[in-house]
């Protein structure tokens, strides 16, 4: 089905002429040089990335997601209603902002249409909307492999499933990396597609009810075609707003602890949702990075199988997930809850170098007399750990949290919701204040930006933090 006129020209005639794509280009003057931010989730999912990369895509030109897929849900509250935007880089939703699905995503497409169909049907497709043509397509076919996979580990072994969302991630990326898959900038080749796709099928022959191949095929040259207005070249997008001294957001998708190397592995994404990750599946060399906001709740929730130190499945954990409403934006499926855990976030700001924290959902702390804080693991053979992960997941599931309690704050009644409007961070109560600083302590990273409630303009600014001072290296 098509979409209106206006939406498709605005599309096709956006935001850069790739005619130059291999002109020679000047490096930019040293006093226009963009700002280029990354945010990513510090915890294990869920942190509220979608609600902080919205509130900072507004300074933004240009919104890159850089990895996942349908697999991820970044819920957005406005105005007019709330939005979880799945494929569709949040940039979209604001006027003068091109949104990036970029080159490190795996992208269902008929899901994408579906999602661009919501977002004009609700008046809220803002912004424009570009594809990398290096993104890979993710198909129906890796849905059912990801169920027969996840299925396969159940049986094999009790406990051994990954709780996956079945969306088809992980066998996307791993036919990725197996040289085997099929990308955006294929589906304008119907030849190059037809050979690829046989290629793929005769992979799967394992499977039970796949799609019949011609079926596919041509839904995939049917979608292609509505496509083929935002598939790009998305490199020299990103270059050029480098030249031109344009702020550009990497908006990153899970988080670092399922990370496939440096995660809870393997209950981890099939992705690199780093920093390290955010720059390779956006095009933009390390170089030209000037901030990495980590996100994090003001408590912790994981989604699925894992090690999870600080869960607790008593009445504390119940009460977190009842005033945070802890439900996977994705499956619906309840968060496991428990206390914040700095071990998790020294260690994610050291691989990551975040430049400062995001704290969100602190309201949802408000009214409680104490909170507790994990600083410390004790591990079974009397270790003390601080802020490194064993690299086996059983390891960590051992660790014994070593708490401390801080004071609480007030209730987020609708007297202080009006003063955070008016006054900023000056209105925060002493004791949260004295919260955020104790973090800043512990990590040694700033706390920038705190999020009090689900809606856009319940994020408040605490000012920008002083460049990051390297650490001293020890010899």
């Amino acid at each position: 089905m098509g979409y209106r006129t206006p939406w498709r020209a605005r599309v096709a005639h956006g935001p850069v002429d790739t005619s130059d794509i291999y002109a020679a280009r000047s490096p930019p003057a040293r006093g226009s040089r963009t700002t280029v931010t990354i945010v990513l989730g510090a915890q294990f999912g869920d942190e509220a990335k979608g609600k902080i990369s919205d509130y900072l895509a507004a300074d933004a030109r240009y919104v890159v997601r850089s990895g996942g897929g349908p697999n991820t849900g970044h819920t957005i509250v406005l105005p007019e209603g709330k939005i979880v935007l799945h494929q569709v880089a949040c940039g979209a939703l604001r006027h003068g902002v091109v949104g990036v699905s970029g080159p490190g995503m795996v992208i269902q497409p008929f899901k994408f249409e579906e999602e661009l169909r919501e977002l004009e049907g609700r008046g809220l497709l803002r912004g424009e909307v570009v594809i990398s043509d290096r993104a890979h397509v993710l198909l129906p076919v890796h849905e059912v492999e990801d169920a027969w996979e996840d299925d396969l580990r159940s049986r094999t072994a009790p406990g051994a499933g990954l709780g996956t969302t079945r969306r088809g991630v992980g066998p996307a990326y791993a036919d990725r990396a197996g040289r085997w898959g099929i990308r955006y900038g294929d589906l304008g080749h119907p030849a190059i597609l037809e050979e690829r796709l046989k290629l793929l099928y005769a992979t799967k022959t394992h499977l039970a009810n796949l799609p019949p191949f011609a079926d596919l095929l041509g839904q995939l040259l049917e979608t292609g075609g509505r496509l083929a207005p935002f598939v790009r070249p998305t490199e020299p997008i990103v270059w050029g707003a480098i030249d031109r001294g344009e702020p550009i957001l990497i908006e990153g998708a899970q988080s670092a602890l399922l990370d496939v190397d440096y995660g809870t592995y393997p209950y981890v994404s099939s992705s690199h949702p780093t920093s390290a990750g955010a720059l390779l599946g956006s095009g933009i060399p390390p170089t030209e990075l000037d901030r990495v906001v980590g996100v994090s709740k003001a408590y912790t929730t994981r989604v699925g199988e894992g090690p999870f130190p600080t869960e607790d499945t008593g009445d504390w954990g119940e009460y977190l997930r009842r005033v945070g409403g802890e439900r996977g934006a994705t499956t619906g499926r309840p968060r496991r809850c428990g206390s914040l855990d700095l071990v998790l976030l020294r260690y994610a700001s050291r691989l990551n170098g975040f430049t400062s924290f995001a704290i969100t959902k602190v309201d949802a702390l408000g009214g409680r007399e104490r909170v507790p804080v994990c600083v410390g693991y004790r591990m079974p053979d009397g270790r003390t750990v601080r802020d490194l992960l064993p690299a086996q997941a059983e390891e960590l599931a051992k660790a014994e949290p070593i708490y401390e309690t801080k004071p609480g704050w007030p209730e987020f009644h609708e007297r202080l919701h009006e003063r955070l409007r008016s006054e900023g961070a000056a209105a925060l109560p002493p004791t949260l204040k004295e919260f955020l600083g104790f973090i800043a302590i512990e990590t040694g990273v700033p706390v920038e930006f705190v999020g009090y409630g689900p809606a856009r303009d319940q994020t408040v600014s605490l000012g920008t933090p002083p460049p990051r001072r390297r650490r001293a290296g020890n010899s």
